[in-house]
């Protein structure tokens, strides 16, 4: 059974970091295509942030997280983790990870097989 376990929301000043940890459960990750990181934010849709692939370290990123951002895996740990740092308000949202099985395109929702619950993330000004 697959799982996806977000941890490491939480309320930070502007300026600040938080390190989001994606605990993944019932598959390798080198057998899928992808995780990936996305966001929502009330009233706006569903946002791709960051991918990496299952096989090889190849990693995608939105615009806005280019610089401030980096994803990142631990395969001993099962665990795909997002560094956010230079947080600005406007990253407030409930941060969720997402894994592909054999889609192309990292940043659409629907090519992804299951989801986690997501965890907040709410930044101050």
């Amino acid at each position: 059974q697959v799982q996806l376990v977000e941890s490491g929301g939480g309320l930070v000043q502007a300026g600040g970091s938080l390190r989001l940890s994606c605990e993944h459960t019932g598959f390798i990750l080198d057998e899928y295509a992808s995780v990936s990181w996305f966001r929502q934010a009330p009233g706006k849709s569903r946002q791709g942030v960051s991918s990496i692939r299952g096989s090889g370290d190849i990693t995608s990123y939105a615009d806005f997280a280019k610089g401030r951002f980096s994803i990142s895996r631990d395969n001993a740990n099962n665990t795909v983790y997002l560094q956010m740092d230079s947080l600005k308000p406007e990253d407030t949202g409930i941060y969720v990870c997402a894994a592909m099985k054999y889609g192309h395109t990292w940043y659409l929702p629907y090519e992804y097989d299951y989801w986690g619950q997501g965890t907040q993330v709410t930044v101050s000004s």
